[in-house]
């Protein structure tokens, strides 16, 4: 059961982080710090409302919190959520160097046989 839910943070994490656009928004905050919409929404030739759904998805996905204080809205990157993205790349790159160990153990074998 937890690995099902693993995966299904991991997908919502890469689905998230697909967009271009919020990519940028991540990149943004995580070169300048919290920041409010208004300031995010500057940066991008589309509309406030645009920005904010890109938000909400960048929420679902857990890569941004927001505080609330009074009527000002800060968004602020959450990178723990990356760390499920480089673990899975670890993991693809554990496989192929153990495939590519064992290969080299074939073609050596073969090498010698000859």
């Amino acid at each position: 059961m937890d690995e099902y839910i693993n995966e299904q943070k991991l997908s919502s994490i890469l689905k998230a982080a697909s967009d271009p656009t919020r990519r940028s928004l991540l990149t943004t905050l995580v070169q300048q710090g919290p920041s409010r919409v208004t300031e995010l929404a500057r940066h991008y030739d589309m509309s406030l409302n645009s920005i904010s759904k890109h938000i909400k998805v960048l929420e679902a996905a857990t890569l941004v919190t927001r505080k609330t204080i009074g009527r000002v809205h800060l968004i602020e990157a959450q990178l723990e959520p990356i760390n499920q993205i480089d673990n899975w790349f670890k993991n693809l790159r554990s496989i192929w160097d153990l495939r590519l160990d064992d290969l080299e153990t074939i073609l050596n074998k073969e090498i010698c046989d000859d």
